[in-house]
């Protein structure tokens, strides 16, 4: 496969106005994904767009607007709406393309490009490098003639369609009465439509992080700073606590108590319950090589298995699609519940939690730890030359830490995607040996990359 230029794993991302996330880059990915996208057929073709709350969408959204419209594609605005509502909306409209604008949980001064394909997921390696050599073209090439250029409007409807949606997900016949939730939603794009949907399914709604001014997204707040929901939990003496993150793509939850649960144990939660009642297909879960052990020991216990996949939503998803899966996620919060959405979605995991919290009639804090977790330690080592992963006495370390894990406990030694990093995880049931095989496992690494 060639060499990306500008997509990572999870589209286009980097700071606003340094390259690559420019004008002129968003402006070249209109005009190459309308190309690419645009069929010789005598229809409209139509690409829809949505983005979250920060400051540079008003520069991004309007430079991917005038690309696709200068080959000839018709476009809908959105304004804010979360990641998985655009690529439901994808799908709704008979969209040849949907288009998100956000970084997701960064902060404000990145933003980033996601492309869904007509079907709502996520574009393919395949399709995001052809998109990336036509981008290199000249901005004069192949463009529509003065009649055939798209047109451009925006429209509201796509908050109440998507709540619409998010509501249907929750079991008729329960309701949130009575119940008093906060919901944190990162100042990011499901401000709106998160805490209207509790609201409307019964809840008594305490919503922070819903006072977005282009600068505050994801700031000490959201799923990455799960301490703000906490503290509004306990400050409002909350049933439950639920934070999202800037595109609401990712959930953590927090008990009554104020006590976090992470992605691994909203997986099991979900899908145990799923289990029980005959929803569960591919008689398990798919989550990443970074889930705990005791979740796939506990999805053992009870006849299932746990796929693990490297790290990154898309591969989750697409293990999900080949293996018949229908749930899926990571252990920091993307969950992927493939018979409602074809991306992570936080508010619809959250409201399958919430129907098992009402379904069981037990304070959260009972159902907040379905498993205990095996004690796991991850440390990054930066180094700065060579490749330290082919070093002989790195491979010995990594070698003798296996060995003394010996089947109680497991070595994940991974390169980042992004910098000069390489990632040392252990787990097992003895804390202080996993320490151990950390600390020498980094030394190693340290020591080959200097």
């Amino acid at each position: 496969m060639g060499e990306r230029k500008y997509f990572g794993t999870d589209g286009i991302r980097g700071r606003a106005n340094t390259h690559p996330m420019t004008a002129e880059v968003a402006l070249r990915v209109g005009l190459a994904a309308g190309k690419l996208f645009r069929t010789d057929d005598d229809r409209r073709h139509l690409v829809v767009i949505g983005k979250d709350t920060r400051l540079s969408g008003y520069m991004i959204e309007p430079a991917l607007v005038a690309g696709l419209a200068s080959v000839g594609m018709d476009v809908r605005t959105f304004g804010p709406l979360p990641t998985p509502g655009v690529a439901m909306m994808t799908r709704s409209m008979r969209a040849d393309l949907g288009i998100m604008i956000s970084a997701s949980h960064n902060d404000y001064a990145d933003n980033g490009i996601k492309l869904f394909g007509p079907d709502g997921y996520k574009l393919s390696d395949e399709i995001e490098l052809k998109i990336e050599a036509m981008m290199d073209e000249g901005l004069d090439q192949d463009l529509a003639p003065a009649n055939k250029l798209g047109r451009v409007k925006r429209i509201d409807d796509a908050p109440p369609r998507y709540i619409e949606i998010a509501k249907s997900a929750f079991p008729k016949r329960l309701s949130l009465k009575g119940l008093r939730i906060a919901i944190d939603c990162a100042n990011g794009a499901g401000y709106r439509v998160a805490p209207t949907t509790l609201y409307e399914l019964g809840a008594e709604v305490f919503p922070v992080g819903v006072e977005p001014n282009g600068l505050n997204i994801n700031a000490e707040c959201g799923s990455t700073h799960p301490e703000a929901v906490s503290e509004a939990v306990k400050r409002y003496r909350c049933d439950i606590g639920i934070a999202l993150d800037g595109d609401a793509d990712r959930v953590i939850i927090c008990d009554e108590k104020g006590h976090v649960v992470d992605g691994d144990q909203i997986m099991a939660l979900i899908g145990l319950d799923w289990a029980k009642r005959g929803r569960l297909n591919g008689k398990g879960v798919v989550a990443t090589v970074m889930s705990n052990l005791g979740l796939e020991r506990k999805l053992q216990a009870e006849g299932l298995t746990l796929e693990r996949t490297k790290v990154g939503d898309r591969y989750v998803m697409e293990r999900m699609r080949a293996g018949g899966f229908n749930i899926g996620g990571e252990q920091s919060g993307h969950i992927i519940l493939k018979d409602h959405a074809t991306t992570g979605d936080g508010l619809m995991a959250a409201l399958q939690v919430l129907a098992v919290l009402v379904e069981q009639g037990v304070p959260m804090s009972e159902l907040a730890r379905q498993f205990e977790p095996v004690p796991q330690l991850l440390q990054n080592v930066r180094y700065t030359a060579g490749k330290p992963l082919e070093d002989a006495k790195v491979k010995a370390a990594m070698a003798e830490a296996e060995a003394a894990l010996n089947g109680s406990g497991r070595l994940l030694v991974r390169p980042s995607g992004t910098e000069k990093l390489i990632r040392v995880m252990a787990e097992g049931d003895d804390e202080a040996l996993v320490k151990r095989v950390v600390s020498d496992v980094s030394a190693a690494v340290k020591a080959a990359g200097q």
